[in-house]
């Protein structure tokens, strides 16, 4: 019997080009390489032989970076070996019709820059079976975009999502509040444009400063004044009211879904399960030990196709630490922690890790607890990383 959090199920491959890095953004990316791209996908392709033999995965997820700046013939080559190492589970349950014919396949997602996107790329994305693409919204105001360095244009979302729609079954779009200059009504806006174009799933993310980013030095600088808590607070309480009333599943803290159409390839992460990682930075997490790929272009692409490891950094987490990571990562689903489940992956009753804390939240309106699951109240999400940090 396979067990989740020890056997991975599902792949995360990395392509880190981008045509520029945008101010807020610390993934490991590659900036006008496109010149590197073909000796990457060779890279990649070594890395994926390692496995010996095709691993059969239920979810698989392409990131980056952009993956669709990739042109269509490299975007069909690099298919062609995700697939070939990575096929799909007979037991994958995703339903999708092509030409009047059902078939059952895994969930297949990709990223995309809406500026990047064009009919010949979708084609090649659906051929091999892409049936998940994740666009990169982020806000229809050109001041918002402008003020994140984002590359494409408001006009290019609903452009994208009407050329993806033609051939890809399901669309997501993420979106960004709390951006320096952005507004209440500003946010309503954005909230109430991307429900119009019917998305299947929406993203809504609070921008983080991360240390070492161009935003980030700018904020140090006294260049960029931050939004304020509260304005960021009622953003998002308006994202979970409008998203809400609009059908959609608020299923994680950013995440919502229309009925049947979560992320399952995120719901991995949430559960604490393994996964595979490919790919320059690509996390991955195996049999307890998590690993991570060097962050460095060239140094990936020398030791792939040199057969040397590409993992610049492992850790091989004790049981206790990997049940307090399941906790942390439980918490952001709505269902939140199932004592059963949880004792049964970890090996650790949550009340002998976590009891006090856990009753000293309920007290304060943050957790709510029953004999089966612990969850985060609407409040407790407002907080969501205080609380999980004091229970850590």
């Amino acid at each position: 019997m396979t067990v989740p959090w020890l056997q991975p199920q599902s792949a995360y491959i990395h392509v880190p080009f981008c045509a520029h890095h945008c101010g807020y953004c610390d993934f490991a990316i590659a900036v006008k390489q496109v010149h590197m791209i073909d000796l990457y996908l060779d890279a990649l392709a070594a890395e994926l032989a390692k496995l010996d033999e095709p691993q059969p995965v239920n979810t698989i997820f392409i990131g980056g970076g952009t993956p669709t700046l990739l042109s269509p013939s490299q975007l069909d080559r690099l298919l062609q070996t995700i697939v070939h190492w990575l096929p799909f589970n007979d037991s994958s349950a995703w339903q999708r019709t092509t030409n009047n014919e059902q078939r059952t396949i895994g969930e297949f997602s990709i990223e995309a820059n809406p500026g990047t996107l064009n009919a010949d790329k979708v084609a090649v994305l659906a051929d091999h079976g892409v049936n998940r693409v994740s666009l990169g919204a982020q806000s229809f105001h050109p001041h918002l975009l402008q003020a994140l360095e984002r590359d494409h244009a408001p006009a290019d979302v609903p452009r994208a999502v009407d050329c993806v729609r033609k051939r890809v079954g399901s669309i997501s779009l993420d979106l960004i509040f709390g951006i320096p200059g952005q507004t209440l009504p500003d946010w309503e806006t954005d909230v109430a444009l991307a429900l119009t174009l019917e998305p299947d799933h929406i993203s809504t993310y609070g921008l983080t400063y991360e240390k070492g980013t161009p935003l980030w030095k700018n904020w140090q600088r006294g260049q960029v004044i931050p939004v304020p808590e509260e304005a960021e607070l009622a953003m998002y309480a308006h994202a979970i009211d409008a998203l809400t009333a609009a059908g959609f599943e608020h299923y994680e803290i950013s995440n919502f879904a229309r009925p049947g159409r979560r992320c399952h390839h995120n719901e991995v992460y949430w559960a604490n399960h393994a996964y595979h990682g490919f790919g320059m930075g690509a996390a991955r997490y195996v049999g307890g030990r998590r690993e991570l790929n060097t962050r460095d272009l060239k140094g990936y692409i020398r030791k792939a196709l040199s057969g040397e490891p590409t993992t610049f950094q492992s850790e091989q987490l004790a049981g206790e630490e990997r049940a307090r990571e399941t906790i942390a990562q439980n918490l952001r689903r709505a269902e939140g922690i199932n004592r059963q489940e949880f004792h049964q992956q970890t090996g650790f009753a949550l009340v002998d890790l976590a009891g006090a804390a856990i009753r000293r939240h309920v007290e304060l309106g943050l957790l709510q607890e029953d004999e089966q699951r612990v969850l985060l109240t609407r409040t407790g999400k407002y907080v969501a990383d205080t609380v999980i940090t004091e229970l850590l």
